[in-house]
Parts: C-alpha cells; structure tokens; sequence
C-alpha cells in the first residue's frame, strides 16, 4: 500500500524544484562530484561556537542511514517507520516545513549478527533537478516527481532478475548521468532510463543473497583515455563500459566476509580502496594492447571499514577500522600521521584544505587538511543520536542527518 500526502504551502513551490534561485546545492551520496567538495568553495569560518554555527531547526525523523538531499529549495531525507515503512519526505530548506510526504511498505530485519547496525534504509538517493531516485531496502528504486512526491516508476530488481535479493538490504547509493541511473543490486550492476526507468543493461550479474549485492556505490571516472564507471562489488574492483555494461578491467579484492565498503576514490589514472582485512590497495588502471589493463602500484596493512576518503592537496585523508585518522602519502601509501580513536565513523566535506567532518558519535569537527600534522580548528557536539548518514554542506547551511533527526545549521 502506497500513501501520499502533499502538505504544499503555494503553486510556487510546485511549479518547480529549482524556483528558489541559484543555490549551492548537494545531490546525491559525497557531493555533487562524489569526491566530498563543495561546488563553490567559499571561506569557511574558522569556528564552530554558537556564534558561527547557528541552529536555523531541527525536524524529528525516525531512523535513516541516508545522507540528506538538497536541493535549491528544499532538503530530501529518508526514514524508516515502525520496522514496516519506507517515508521520503521533502522539506523546505529554510524553514524545515514539509512539503510533501510518501511512504511505502518496504521495510526488513538484517540477520541478527548485524542487528546493531539497525535493519532502517541506508542508501542515499539522488536528485537530477527533476526527479528524485529512492533506493528502498528491499531492492527496489522508487522514482519520484521532486516537486510533488509522485511516484513516477519503480524498479523491484529482486523481481526483475528472480534474485533472493540483498540479506543485508539495499545499501548502494545510485548515481545519475546524462538521463541515466547507475546502480548496484542483487542482480548486478544495472543502468536504468531516467524518465521510464526501463533497464538498458545488466551488467556484472550475481544472484545477491549474504555474500551478494554491494556494500558500495560507483563513480564515474575516466581512466587511461576511457570514461567509465568504477565499481566495487562485494569481491572486486572494476571498471564498466557506459555504453554496454561490459567489463573493460576488474581486479579481486580480498577481504574479510567481503566487506568492501569504500566508495572507490580516483587520482587521475589510479583507483585507492581499503578494506577491513584486506589493507589499502592502489591500483592503475592503462592502455594494453587488448585494451584497458590494471595493475597493482601498492599495497599495506592500512585498514578502513565504512567510512570513505577524502583527497586534498593530493594526499589522501582516511578513517580507519581502529577508529583513528590517518593521511596517506598515494604514491607509495605510507602513512604520514595518524591520530588518536575517534567515533566508529566519519563523513566528509571539503572546501580547500579545508574539512567538516561528522563523526558517529555526534561532533562535527573542522580541521585543516595537512600532510605534516593532524591541525583540528575546532570541535562541538551536535547531537546525542548516532549520526551515520552523510553530511551535506551547501551556501553556508549545514545539514547533520542524526538517526533521530534532521538539524540544520547555518554556519556563517
């Protein structure tokens, strides 16, 4: 059972999503580019004490691991419902009044050995300026009218391909490119029309199940000359032709119970990932006489787990499974400093060298991005509900999704 309600304030708000102007805004899982970066890098205060970082409102939720979804007017967040809902709500930007409202039935228990991580939505949609991909645990993608919460089609891969789906749900965050949606699944990596959501290809096919489906989200990169789609499945790295879904390079990636998490981080022709029990691996991708080839630049024991990395200045900043935070030199992974533990993970923003990150444990740290020395600007606790989804930063407004709520600042 589908149930929409629509709380409109005016026709303004329906005649469009972009209405409010030209604001920074933050589409989809890291940012507009995936890579964390504000679009248009402005100075950043240097503090994060009351004065700067001003709560404009706070909006109660229930649980959600997806980041927050802003748009020119408004903010696109998830939740589940009493372990049987999936809710999108769209609220207004400035004030956090909702707009509209959809929910459908969707919901499901992870196994028990991963029951403390919550059984609530984890993906977080994207947003093409019209519509609005929502990522349900039950492998589905719901497509809906950005303005008005419609459900415009939906995509249920578990019925599709005649998969037994993902145990430990839908976890993939989609990307959109030039009126397509990429996305992994239990059937594989698939590539959908935006406006019909017909299925053009079907690649890396798999049947999901405990060691199925993906734990991370593509990006699009264009290596050795090629554009192309980076994935990472639950056992390897590869690269994905846009146009066939066919393999152009794949690498195996060892890990514990296959648990490669990472989105893949690129730096120019070379792809960065770590992974709980099988360390940091830096790989280049080349032009062979067959075609594109990978090949193994290094390898250590640097371990992350959930939390994907940042790349400034050309080195790498990264949060490791021990719960510390390191820089990494890419060229040969020596670490260069390491910190003391922090909360179990953590999201990032960036502006120059400069970073906002959100721990789990509920602070918002900013600190500089420096290859010498950990340099922390300032810290201050935001929340006591644990705060996994991603942060969003746009136009000098924060947006901190905690598993109980959405609080947005604005830090000027």
């Amino acid at each position: 059972m589908r149930l929409l309600s629509l709380a409109m304030l005016s026709l303004s708000v329906l005649s469009g999503v972009s209405a409010a102007g030209d604001r920074e805004q933050w589409v989809q899982w890291r940012g507009n580019a995936r890579n964390c970066e504000v679009s248009r890098p402005v100075e950043w205060p240097s503090s994060l004490k009351p004065e700067f970082l001003k709560e404009l409102y706070r909006v109660p939720l229930g649980p959600s691991y997806s980041g927050p979804i802003v748009a020119a007017d408004r903010v696109f967040v998830t939740e589940t419902e009493g372990k049987k809902n999936e809710i999108t709500r769209a609220l207004d930007r400035d004030t956090g009044k909702e707009l509209w409202k959809v929910e459908w039935e969707g919901a499901m228990a992870v196994p028990f050995f991963a029951a403390s991580n919550g059984s609530w939505i984890r993906a977080t949609p994207v947003y093409d300026g019209k519509r609005l991909y929502v990522p349900g645990m039950l492998d589905v993608l719901v497509a809906l009218d950005a303005s008005t919460g419609k459900e415009l089609w939906r995509a249920d891969f578990k019925a599709m391909f005649e998969t037994v789906g993902q145990t430990f749900g839908f976890v993939c965050s989609p990307l959109v490119d030039e009126g397509f949606v990429y996305v992994q699944t239990s059937g594989g990596l698939v590539k959908l029309n935006c406006e019909t959501g017909e299925v053009v290809w079907r690649g890396l096919k798999e049947q999901g199940g405990m060691m199925g489906g993906a734990f991370s989200s593509p990006i699009l990169a264009t290596l050795a000359g090629t554009r192309q789609i980076v994935v990472q499945t639950r056992a390897k790295l590869c690269g994905v032709d846009l146009a066939t879904g066919a393999d152009l390079w794949s690498v195996a990636i060892p890990s514990f119970r296959d648990m490669n998490i990472l989105t893949p981080t690129i730096i120019g022709d070379r792809i960065f990932t770590s992974c709980y029990g099988g360390g940091a691996l830096m790989y280049e991708v080349t032009k062979g006489a067959a075609g594109l080839e990978v090949k193994e630049i290094w390898k250590n024991k640097t371990e992350a787990y959930m939390s994907s990395p940042v790349v400034v200045d050309g080195r790498i900043y990264l949060h490791l499974r021990n719960q510390r935070f390191c820089c990494l030199d890419p060229t040969n992974g020596e670490s260069l400093w390491r910190t003391t533990p922090f909360g179990k993970y953590w999201s990032m923003a960036v502006n120059g060298k400069r970073v906002l990150a959100l721990d789990e444990a509920g602070d918002l740290i900013l600190f500089e991005a420096d290859p010498a020395e950990y340099k922390e600007i300032d810290k201050v606790h935001v929340t006591d509900a644990t705060a996994w989804a991603h942060i969003a930063v746009a136009d000098g407004q924060v947006f901190v999704r905690a598993l109980d709520s959405l609080i947005v600042y604005g830090w000027k």
